[in-house]
């Protein structure tokens, strides 16, 4: 029996501030981006190092995966297709298929599902007409490994703060913004968003905490909110001094982390005399991947194909 395909799919990013361009035409459709618009991203990626870390930290992320699901048995060869910049999809697709494997199971680092987000992804893998038939994995986000993951740096993060007002410290909890139209689509992403709090907080105990979204796109249509921003605003009006922020709807670093949260929200934070802080992102947690893991073969069971 030939190997099971573990199909590892990341948005992507510029490996380079010469990428930047061409991977922005590539985001819009292939319509022209305004100059202002590439120079301010160029501006933002070169204050995070000139590159994006997404596709280093995926290809990890599907390193471990393969690792755990190979020493659980089985023949299981994962691979890294982005949505957004090389290697494509496609380009994951062919190499599965050189490679002999006919069957993979399709899994987004995103845990949350919206028709814009996840459905386009695997939108991709049909439009790539590839032999190598995919089981879609749709969502993970009350993964139960996922949310201990969480609470994991949730509880480390908090250590960072003065141990007076530990239990205090309020908790941002973020995921990326999408157009507001979404709503209209009975689109799922909000109240997923919604039942993973819940979820974390049924294990994290009372404590103060908001929903919010980041990262909204450089667009003139509204977009979901409120926005993490505005939220730690309204946190330091009232007198708040201690912020964490828990990106939930992402699970590597990559600029909506290390620049809008780390640069811009932080900075923002200081000239309001608050101490913000984030948790470290899930990466290749051991808790994440281990639960991911049995996530996927699970699927492969479902599929017939173990």
């Amino acid at each position: 029996m030939s190997a099971i395909g573990v199909l590892v799919m990341a948005y992507g990013g510029p490996r380079s501030l010469d990428d930047i361009g061409p991977y922005l035409r590539d985001v819009r459709s292939f319509r022209e981006t305004p100059q202002a618009a590439i120079d301010e991203v160029k501006r933002r990626y070169e204050l995070i190092g000139g590159r994006s870390p997404i596709l280093q930290r995926t290809e990890e992320q599907a390193a471990a995966l393969g690792r755990v699901l190979r020493a659980g048995g089985g023949d299981f060869d994962s691979i890294v297709g982005m949505r957004h910049w090389h290697p494509y999809i496609s380009d994951a697709l062919a190499r599965l298929e050189e490679r002999g494997i006919r069957r993979a199971v399709g899994l987004v680092m995103a845990p949350h599902y919206s028709h814009m987000s996840i459905g386009a992804y695997f939108d991709e893998v049909k439009d790539a007409q590839s032999k190598v038939e995919i089981a879609a994995v749709e969502e993970w986000h009350l993964l139960p490994a996922y949310i201990n993951a969480v609470v994991e740096r949730v509880r480390a993060a908090v250590e960072r703060f003065p141990e007076a007002v530990r239990d205090q410290v309020p908790v941002i909890f973020t995921a990326h913004s999408l157009p507001e139209r979404i709503l209209s689509w009975d689109d799922p992403y909000p109240a997923q968003l919604r039942a993973t709090v819940d979820a974390l907080m049924e294990v994290l105990g009372p404590r103060t905490h908001r929903l919010a979204y980041q990262s909204a796109g450089m667009s003139k249509e509204p977009w979901l909110g409120p926005d993490v921003g505005e939220v730690m605003v309204s946190l330091a009006d009232a007198g708040c001094r201690h912020v964490l922020v828990a990106p939930i709807g992402f699970v590597a670093e990559h600029v909506e982390i290390l620049y809008d949260v780390d640069i811009a929200l932080r900075e923002e934070a200081r000239g309001r005399g608050v101490q913000l802080e984030r948790i470290e992102m899930l990466n290749d947690s051991p808790t994440l991947i281990a639960g991911l893991a049995q996530l996927v073969r699970r699927r492969a069971e479902e599929a017939g194909w173990l």
